[in-house]
C-alpha cells in the first residue's frame, strides 16, 4: 500500500515538474524576445495546458501583463469561465501580490512555483516592497487612498447585490 502511494506521488511530482518546466521555458522565451521580465506561466486543467503566457509588460506597455495574468486571461477565455477552480497554475517565480490577487479571483486552488520572491529581488524585481506596503495601515502607505462620493457609489453596489441575474464572484 505504501509503495502505491509513493508511485502516485512520484507521478504527480513528475507531472508538476513537466508543467513547471513549460513555465520556465516561457519565461526564457519572453525574456529573449524582450517582451518583459523573465517570467512564464501555464494554467493546467485535467492534465492539459489551457492557458499560458510570459511577461508582456514591455511589449504591450501594460503594467498588468504579468505572466500569471496573461495565462489566467487566456485560460479563462479557453474554458469559457472566469472561475478556474479545477485548475493548477505553474509559474516560473513566486507570484507578486497583484498576481496572487488574480489567482484568488480566478479561484485557482493550487500554485506551483520555481524561483522565490527573494530570487526575483536579487534580479531587481522587489515584490517584497509591495508585500511590506500592503501590511501597513492605510494611513502609512506610500500610495494615498482618498475616499470621496461614497453616498453616490454605495447605492449602486447595493442595487447590484439585489439583481436576480447577478453572477456572484
Amino acid at each position: 500500500m505504501r509503495r502505491v502511494m509513493h508511485d502516485e506521488q512520484s507521478d504527480a511530482t513528475r507531472s508538476d515538474a513537466h508543467f513547471l518546466r513549460a513555465a520556465i521555458r516561457l519565461s526564457e522565451q519572453g525574456m529573449q524576445k524582450g517582451a518583459g521580465g523573465p517570467f512564464g506561466c501555464v494554467v493546467v486543467r485535467n492534465g492539459a495546458i489551457v492557458g499560458q503566457g510570459h511577461n508582456e509588460v514591455l511589449a504591450s506597455n501594460d503594467p498588468t501583463a504579468h505572466a500569471e495574468v496573461v495565462a489566467i486571461r487566456r485560460a479563462s477565455a479557453a474554458c469559457g469561465d472566469f472561475r478556474l477552480a479545477d485548475c493548477t497554475l505553474y509559474t516560473s517565480c513566486e507570484p507578486c501580490p497583484m498576481c496572487l490577487g488574480a489567482i484568488h479571483w480566478a479561484r485557482i486552488p493550487r500554485v506551483v512555483y520555481a524561483a522565490t520572491r527573494a530570487d526575483a529581488a536579487a534580479a531587481g524585481f522587489d515584490d517584497d516592497l509591495l508585500y511590506r506596503e500592503f501590511a501597513l495601515p492605510l494611513e502609512r502607505r506610500s500610495l494615498r487612498l482618498e475616499p470621496l462620493l461614497r453616498a453616490e457609489a454605495a447605492p449602486i453596489l447595493r442595487a447590484w447585490s439585489q439583481l436576480p441575474q447577478r453572477v456572484p464572484y
